[in-house]
């Protein structure tokens, strides 16, 4: 426990020191989210109801922008290396090692939001649900950009490749991520919100083994 603390306490430090992470993520996310709607018009309506997918869109793009921080650091000085052949199960470092990227990158992406709604007109009731979706969403999208990092950290242009991995596994997250803050979606926003929360469980489940094991083939 205390090396994954160590490694939690190492990884959120170097996220949110000055001109770290952090603050390039959340600045990207803002300029997007902010930029689209000039593009777009100021038909109000028609804001509202693309805005959820403008949010979500802008979220996924900032998370692929952190996506070299997961592995590709720790493959280039070595760390990744002695991480392999330590003390604790490489499962859980790369479990840690989603937590501290959703913490540092998808939950200031929330709080973000909230001073954004002005823009797509959005009213508490459709930012609420706006803001619960991202939480029940967004672990799900941590969770496949370390399988998709973790898949190409040692291969040659892998920034390039990753994106291509992690999108097909974001569509879910994708569609149900914005049917549950869609203005007319009614009832049927409690049942998108809760396979969102289904499928991040899952995905957590599932990305710490695969990633794990992409990791390993990698040094072989």
């Amino acid at each position: 426990m205390r090396t994954l603390a160590a490694l939690f306490t190492r990884d959120f430090r170097l996220a949110t020191r000055t001109g770290g992470n952090t603050l390039t993520v959340v600045l990207f996310f803002a300029l997007v989210a902010i930029l689209l709607p000039f593009a777009i018009g100021p038909d109000v309506a028609l804001l509202q109801r693309l805005g959820p997918a403008i949010i979500w869109l802008s979220a996924l793009l900032a998370l692929l922008l952190s996506l070299d921080r997961l592995f590709l650091d720790d493959h280039r000085d070595g760390s990744l290396a002695a991480m392999r052949a330590g003390p604790v199960a490489l499962e859980w470092v790369v479990l840690v090692r989603i937590f501290g990227h959703w913490l540092t990158t998808a939950v200031p992406i929330v709080l973000v939001s909230i001073p954004l709604a002005p823009l797509f007109n959005f009213d508490f009731e459709l930012l609420f649900a706006l803001l619960v979706a991202l939480m029940a969403g967004t672990p799900a999208l941590a969770a496949n950009a370390a399988i998709g990092a973790a898949i190409t950290v040692s291969l040659p242009r892998g920034g390039l490749i990753a994106p291509i991995v992690i999108l097909p596994l974001a569509i879910p997250v994708l569609i149900f991520g914005v049917a549950a803050a869609d203005p007319g979606a009614g009832a049927a926003r409690g049942s998108a919100l809760l396979f969102l929360a289904g499928y991040s469980m899952l995905v957590l489940v599932v990305a710490p083994i695969a990633a794990a094991l992409a990791l390993r083939s990698g040094a072989e």
